[in-house]
């Protein structure tokens, strides 16, 4: 490995990683239906996805019309535990990715999603000895769109915000990005596209087609830290 001092490279893991969309949709639909109500479509459920799990049930509940008891989250997570590897794939290129990453900086993950879920994932995958650091949605810091746990990895990184790099799929990962001063790439795949609208990607971001195109990236950011 290279110098990769006072440099973060940081992903975003549902969406940018992995496909995941599949297993979130019909874990939030059998949940819906234990409250007797219509499953959604997946796609609809995947517009929803992004800002964690408590957020993702209260919308699924609302747009299916039903309502959810206390133990809504709870209930949506124990069924999610059972489904969180039935379809899940990283995404091509992805592993690639990861160690080209870990070439040119310390690496990260920065994702909403319930800790315990995403260790399974990245333990499932092989992936561990990937990250240097993995921040969680239930951790001591504030979710996404909130940049608290962003600054933490950049302030661990000893990185500066030019330095530093959120990898994402989505308008929350733009939002993290733009709040910590941090730079940013948006993996086109991903299904946090439909988030922005129109106006993908956003002019002041770096982006790619496949996660093969992120090496690329990643010496773009050393060339201009």
């Amino acid at each position: 490995m290279g110098d990769v001092r006072g440099r973060l490279i940081a992903f975003d893991l549902d969406g940018t990683l992995v496909d995941s969309r599949r297993d979130l949709a019909e874990a939030a639909n059998q949940l819906v239906q234990e409250l007797h109500g219509a499953p959604l479509p997946e796609e609809a459920v995947a517009r929803m996805i992004g800002e964690g799990a408590a957020v993702l049930v209260d919308r699924v509940l609302h747009a299916a019309g039903v309502a959810g008891p206390l133990d809504a989250l709870d209930r949506f997570l124990s069924i999610y535990d059972t489904r969180l590897l039935n379809h899940t794939v990283p995404y091509p290129g992805v592993p690639e990715a990861l160690r080209a990453a870990r070439v040119h900086g310390r690496v990260a993950l920065l994702t909403n999603k319930p800790l315990l879920a995403t260790t399974r994932l990245i333990d499932a995958f092989g992936w561990r000895e990937m990250f240097d650091d993995v921040v969680g949605g239930d951790g001591p810091y504030l979710r996404k769109p909130d940049p608290e746990g962003l600054l933490a990895l950049m302030q661990r990184a000893a990185s500066t915000p030019a330095a530093s790099l959120l990898v994402g799929d989505s308008a929350i990962d733009y939002r993290t990005a733009q709040a910590a001063g941090a730079r940013c790439c948006l993996v086109r795949y991903g299904f946090g596209r439909v988030t922005f609208g129109p106006d993908y990607p956003p002019a002041d971001v770096w982006s790619v087609e496949e996660a093969t195109d992120l090496p690329q990236v990643f010496e773009r950011l050393v060339r201009s830290a």
